[in-house]
């Protein structure tokens, strides 16, 4: 499985969402690859913060790594348009390796299609997007459905970094 963790971005990603797990999994010993959507090299946060893509989406190789993580902010929106996010989405879910998604991230799950008779969080204001979605809406700080950990908001990023350093073993 190695030890590559996946980190989506695109402009407007929620800073916290982003940089907390990024230097949380290069703590824990993974390498965290900054996967964007390709529409540029370099992606501005909510506040301005430059992050630079290590690859696009369409260069990924699910195989190779162990878990995605997407962080919340606007970006979701624009993620959720990429055919090679959505299916990096898909490959990961269903190979039962650890997808991770907080926030407004789960726009990009339920337009990947794997929300269907799972339980699954996010912040309140997509909560109808999850439950169209076929997901079961629990509201609590980290939902963890057999591979799918969510999480709803910036104060819940220890208990989601926790859930998939768990998984990661």
């Amino acid at each position: 499985m190695g030890n590559k963790v996946a980190l989506f971005v695109e402009d407007l990603y929620n800073d916290l969402e982003f940089w907390y797990p990024y230097y949380r999994m290069q703590e824990a010993g993974f390498e965290v690859v900054i996967v964007g959507t390709g529409r540029t090299e370099v992606f501005n946060s909510k506040f301005g913060m430059p992050a630079k893509a290590d690859i696009s989406s369409e260069q990924v190789k699910t195989e190779d790594y162990a878990a995605v993580i997407i962080p919340g902010g606007f970006a979701p929106d624009k993620m959720r348009i990429d055919k090679n996010m959505l299916r990096i989405v898909q490959e990961m879910l269903s190979s039962g390796k650890v997808v991770a998604s907080i926030c407004h991230a789960g726009w990009v799950l339920a337009s990947a299609g794997v929300l269907k008779g799972k339980k699954a969080t996010a912040c309140i204001m997509i909560k109808d997007d999850l439950v169209n979605a076929g997901a079961e809406y629990i509201n609590q700080e980290v939902v963890v459905d057999g591979n799918l950990i969510t999480s709803r908001v910036p104060d819940d990023l220890p208990a989601f970094c926790r859930e998939i350093l768990k998984q990661l073993g």
